[in-house]
């Protein structure tokens, strides 16, 4: 059978997808845990045992297969034992509008390849930019938060390189090799790696001191970029974070908004994970200042509820975008009147992905959505007063946002071991497939870290992980000579006394 989508296969179509759907209706409403708990070798072992070189199996076997390859051992980011990253459970409306996506295929570049599409795109930038206080703004829907700044530093580097040339005098190359962006050990690591990408120098990444919970300190910004011109540096952005990745902290922008103003530096806020304030009906205050950024970016894909991908930058000016357009005869020439998205963004071939958010946003309705976001971090604020008030954990500071940092903790356990027992913890929940929590570092010494996305998790689901981490940290003091050497995941659960029947 004919398996491209045409009007001759429409029946097909309609059957294969409806049988997806299906069993992953059945999948949603029977899975208890975050993970399977398979082990890498035996999830390689499936892999390898797919013969991509063999005969056809055609589109309902081979839907089949992959239901029981990937869907079987996928991460479920909606159980609410799933606390690790900032991945979220997506909403219902957006599902429904990735299905018309795949199917249909535009192509958000030019306005021929998507005609309505590209108005659509083009009013969710403008309905952005009007809750970011840029009136007028502009912007494009990205891949990702990484891209969103990767492209707000490439506006931010022309825009210093054409203002050295017109006030010093410099070319291109000397303008380049003296640019310096400031940021914190706090703001995400596509900050450096933009740099790198831009051909910026290898010092050219200055790290602003924070406060005692990760906030820029715009005293020490003022120093910084003092010492920089001082030094015949030039300051080519200054990147403040609403929604640091490890903490949740939003650095205080209009502090530092007074700072890159008098010294005329473009200032770019990632709100990559912060971003769900804009809707918030409780919480908009906390991201005040920043309508006097440069640029902003915005992650739908985190506090939005929206599948992956779905991000924008949105810049104050639209004239910025400009330094970025190339035109091309055959895509975008330049007699052509036609409103198009590619001379705006990085990518040329582009998923229309602002139309989940469209679809979510006429569903649920900004307030809806925001009450959603609000939801998390009063649940967040929940969680960290009762693992300060336990006996056996301890919490590490705050968060203006949903995250929850700790440590096992119990008394007589030195800070030594306490320490060891994080990454620990950490794995054997993960190879047990019954909870999913993050690690990082903060201050120097490791933590849990619970990222808390799930508007729809009670106070007494993220009880009983805490429980299953007291259950870990307790079998693993219990036992001797674990190590994380081992790649046998359930063979290390069991050692450390943490088997899925026992955790229950």
């Amino acid at each position: 059978m004919p398996d491209i989508l045409n009007a001759a296969t429409a029946d097909h179509y309609a059957a294969a997808v409806g049988a997806v759907v299906e069993r992953l209706a059945d999948r949603f409403a029977s899975t208890a845990q975050p993970f399977s708990g398979a082990s890498r070798a035996e999830l390689q072992a499936l892999v390898d045992a797919v013969d991509l070189d063999g005969a056809a199996i055609g589109t309902a076997e081979a839907l089949r297969e992959i239901d029981d390859l990937f869907v079987q051992h996928a991460v479920w980011f909606h159980d609410p034992a799933y606390l690790a990253h900032l991945n979220t459970p997506v909403a219902v409306p957006a599902v429904a509008a990735e299905a018309i996506l795949a199917a249909l295929n535009p192509s958000l570049d030019t306005y021929d390849q998507s005609t309505v599409g590209t108005l659509m795109e083009r009013r969710l930038v403008e309905w952005t930019a009007e809750r970011l206080g840029f009136a007028g703004g502009d912007g494009v829907f990205t891949s990702g938060g990484t891209l969103s700044n990767l492209q707000a530093l490439l506006l931010a580097r022309e825009a210093a390189v054409a203002g050295a040339r017109e006030t010093l005098g410099l070319g291109r190359s000397e303008a380049i090799g003296r640019l310096v962006v400031l940021a914190t050990d706090s703001s995400h690591f596509s900050v450096q790696k933009s740099a790198l990408l831009l051909g910026l120098a290898d010092d050219a990444v200055e790290l602003v001191p924070v406060d005692d919970e990760g906030r820029m300190r715009p005293s020490e910004l003022a120093a910084a970029v003092a010492g920089l011109v001082a030094a015949g540096r030039l300051p080519m952005a200054v990147v403040a974070t609403a929604g640091t990745t490890d903490r949740g902290r939003i650095d205080p922008l209009e502090a530092i908004a007074d700072v890159c103003d008098a010294e005329d530096i473009w200032l770019h806020v990632d709100a990559a994970y912060g971003c769900g304030l804009l809707v918030s009906p409780t919480r908009r205050h906390l991201l005040a200042g920043i309508e006097r950024s440069r640029s902003v970016t915005v992650d739908f894909h985190k506090s939005f509820f929206q599948p992956v991908s779905s991000s924008a930058i949105v810049v104050r000016e639209p004239a910025d975008l400009a330094s970025i357009a190339w035109h091309a005869d055959y895509l975008n020439p330049l007699e052509n009147a036609e409103p198009n998205q590619v001379d705006k963004s990085l990518q040329t071939t582009r998923r229309f992905d602002a139309l989940k958010l469209w679809a979510t946003l006429r569903a649920l309705g900004a307030d809806g959505i925001g009450a959603r976001f609000d939801r998390v971090i009063e649940l967040a604020a929940d969680v960290r007063r009762s693992v300060e008030a336990s006996d056996d954990l301890e919490l590490v500071g705050g968060s203006d946002l949903s995250t929850v940092l700790f440590r096992y903790a119990p008394a007589g356990c030195p800070a030594a071991e306490s320490d060891r027992l994080v990454a620990l913890i950490r794995r054997v929940l993960f190879e047990s497939g019954r909870a999913h929590v993050a690690k990082t570092v903060i201050a120097g010494r490791p933590c849990l870290k619970l990222t808390l996305l799930n508007p729809e998790t009670t106070r007494e689901q993220i009880e009983a992980v805490l429980d299953l981490v007291r259950a870990a940290g307790a079998a693993l003091r219990d036992a001797e000579h674990l190590d994380e050497a081992s790649d046998d995941g359930l063979a290390f659960a069991t050692r450390a006394g943490f088997t899925t029947e026992a955790a229950r």
